[in-house]
């Protein structure tokens, strides 16, 4: 039995492509309605700026002062009239005499000057000098050795005989050991120079250096075959009583 209805003529046929561009379609709309914008017209004010006004400034007109060059100067005065007196005096002129040599001028021989060389002030320790100064009755002691002991005893006993230790009472000076450091050179003609005192109290210092320089002249030492200086030092011990 043969259908009654055409097979194109059915409407259920393409339903689903149908749906499809409606669909679409739908979805445009939405989109450009939902991004669509709008404007308000009274927002909007349209303003126009004239410059013309601000660039035309007005400069005003000054008036330019012209001063007048200032006076001329005065005349000079006239000079006064100068006499003119004759120059009766004569001016010696002064010959300056040349300082150069002629040739035919004889020259003078000048003699050889001597230099006299001066002989300088050489120290040499007492405990290395090759020939000790000699202290007056020690001249027959033989041997560097004996002269330095020898000369050592003597001046201790010098020291001893001379010194006045009544003086440390008389200064105040408390009970017990006082020692004074002496120290002077025998120079090259035997006399005593250069004296030095240290000790506790400067009474004692001016008493020191008052025996040292009552010593006799001494032989003075030798080095070398040639008198030189010779330091010297020596302490001063003494006992305070109570």
């Amino acid at each position: 039995m043969e259908p009654k209805k055409n097979p194109k003529s059915d409407v259920s046929r393409n339903s689903s492509i149908y749906f499809a561009v409606g669909l679409a379609l739908m979805l445009a709309v939405t989109y450009l309605s939902i991004n669509y914008k709008t404007h308000n017209k009274s927002d909007i004010a349209l303003d126009s700026l004239n410059l013309d006004d601000e660039l035309d400034e007005e400069i005003p007109i000054t008036e330019q002062i012209i001063t007048p060059p200032p006076p001329p100067p005065p005349p000079p005065a006239a000079p006064e009239i100068i006499e003119v007196v004759e120059d009766e005096e004569e001016v010696e002129e002064t010959v300056i005499e040349s300082t150069e040599t002629e040739m035919d001028t004889e020259i003078v021989e000048v003699e050889e000057v001597e230099v006299e060389e001066v002989e300088e002030d050489i120290e040499v320790p007492f405990s290395v000098i090759e020939n000790v100064a000699v202290f007056p009755g020690c001249e027959k002691k033989k041997g560097n050795t004996a002269k330095k002991a020898c000369m050592n005893e003597k001046v201790n006993k010098f020291i001893n005989k001379k010194f006045n230790t009544d003086l440390a009472s008389d200064l105040g000076l408390p009970p017990g050991k006082k020692r004074i450091f002496v120290a002077f050179k025998v120079d090259k003609s035997g006399n005593i120079t250069s004296i030095n005192a240290r000790g506790p109290h400067p009474g004692l210092e001016k008493e020191a250096k008052r025996v040292i320089g009552l010593l006799p002249k001494m032989k003075p030492g030798r080095q070398r075959g040639k008198a030189v200086v010779m330091p010297f030092s020596i302490p001063i011990v003494f006992q305070v009583q109570d």
